[in-house]
């Protein structure tokens, strides 16, 4: 299994608004993206932080409910 990218929070909400994700609102320095079926996600946007890879993983496997091989697919579109 490939080492996950490093991503800054920026990126990684790009990533998300190509794959049918809408900004709902920013509140300080975390984005809350929402999807037509109602799937929330919250991303932490730190100007030049990237996110850890312990966090990433978290979101990919319990918020987004998808597998590292797919994180990657939506990685490289």
């Amino acid at each position: 299994m490939a080492k996950l990218p490093r991503l800054k929070g920026s990126e990684f909400v790009k990533i998300l608004l190509k794959q049918g994700f809408t900004l709902a609102r920013v509140e300080g320095s975390h984005h809350i993206l929402k999807r037509p079926d109602g799937q929330i996600v919250v991303i932490p946007v730190h100007a030049k932080e990237e996110i850890g890879p312990g966090l990433l993983t978290r979101i990919i496997k319990k918020e987004l409910k998808i597998t590292r091989e797919d994180f990657e697919k939506w990685y490289k579109k």
